[in-house]
């Protein structure tokens, strides 16, 4: 349970900082704003976003908000907790059906 409340508060973070850099219009090369001009920190949540190319540096110190990326993050992760949740509600069948077999 630790995992699932540390990857919400993360994911919370990361769609506050998206938030943040689209309500200052910081969303094409030409509108990037340093952090600082942000009042952002560039913490964990900052570095997620940068690796997967949601905040992109137009120009040294310079970033902005790439909402094609972030909406692909999005439905990739909503994809892969899908499946999970097939995954183990297969196996929570499995295990509930060999149960009911056995006894």
């Amino acid at each position: 349970m630790g995992a699932s409340v540390a990857a919400a508060v993360i994911i919370r973070k990361e769609r506050e900082l998206v938030e943040h850099f689209a309500a200052a219009g910081a969303v094409s090369p030409s509108s990037a704003r340093s952090s600082s001009d942000l009042g952002v920190h560039e913490r964990f949540a900052w570095i997620r976003l940068v690796e997967r190319g949601v905040i992109r540096e137009a120009a040294p110190g310079k970033y902005y908000f790439d909402e094609p990326t972030w909406v692909a993050l999005r439905q990739r992760r909503r994809r892969v907790a899908l499946v999970l949740m097939i995954v183990f509600g297969a196996l929570a069948l499995l295990i509930a059906t060999r149960t009911l077999v056995r006894g």
